[in-house]
């Protein structure tokens, strides 16, 4: 039963939701990816503008290999642009500088989530680490209900940092819609199509959350009961 169960459909299905997560952020970058900025800035050009406009001068922008790798690193102060984003003029490139540079800006001003994001982490990557190695244990030490729990409890903080992520993407989301909206690199009728863009990634931070959940979840109703069938 810990090699196959039915609760493996919930495995699936937080699968599924990130697949088609995936495939929708992708089709709609592309989407508007063919759609050129009557402005002709690069997305390198936009990120450091806004940067500047920001009054932000501690941070590096580079090219980075890679499609849609996009991130901001606010240990390093640098901002790190795709391929696809970097050089392209268009409104779906300009929309994800714009939001790379919106985490920049929630590192300037402290933003509490994103602040409360950083220091999760470590904690996250080690719960990650950590879970199903002790839940494995557990279940060979015969059922040991100590280990397991801990384990359980361990994967939990992959799905607390997955929580915390969401407010931390929209707010870099708005922002970069309100800076592209009021900063002139875009004309009015393009804005939309930005937020169009940001919405369909945001949606993949939502999949992320929900897959974990369905991942803890199946851990709960193997182990979580002290269910030795």
């Amino acid at each position: 039963m810990f090699f196959w169960d039915p609760t493996y459909i919930l495995v699936i299905i937080g699968l599924l939701i990130s697949m088609a997560a995936s495939t929708y952020v992708n089709r709609t970058f592309r989407r508007y990816d063919t759609v050129r900025s009557r402005s002709s800035i690069t997305g390198t050009d936009a990120a450091r503008y806004i940067l500047q406009q920001s009054g932000i001068t501690d941070v590096a922008v580079q090219e980075i290999a890679g499609d849609l790798t996009d991130n901001y690193n606010g240990q390093m102060k640098i901002l790190s642009l795709s391929a696809s984003t970097a050089q392209s003029t268009s409104v779906a490139a300009i929309g994800v500088a714009a939001h790379e540079c919106g985490h920049a800006v929630q590192d300037q001003r402290n933003y509490l989530p994103m602040r409360l994001r950083t220091a999760i982490v470590p904690v996250a990557n080690i719960g990650s680490t950590l879970s199903f190695p002790l839940i494995l244990i557990g279940v060979l030490f015969g059922m040991n209900q100590t280990l397991i729990n801990i384990g359980i409890a361990a994967f939990s903080l992959a799905l607390l940092f997955q929580v915390v992520t969401l407010p931390v993407e929209f707010n870099a989301s708005r922002r970069a819609i309100k800076i592209l909206a009021s900063g002139g690199l875009l004309a009015d009728d393009e804005v939309p199509m930005v937020r169009r863009v940001l919405g369909a990634a945001a949606l993949t931070y939502v999949a992320a959350a929900l897959a974990t959940f369905l991942q803890l979840l199946r851990l709960i109703i193997l182990f979580g009961n002290n269910n030795r069938d």
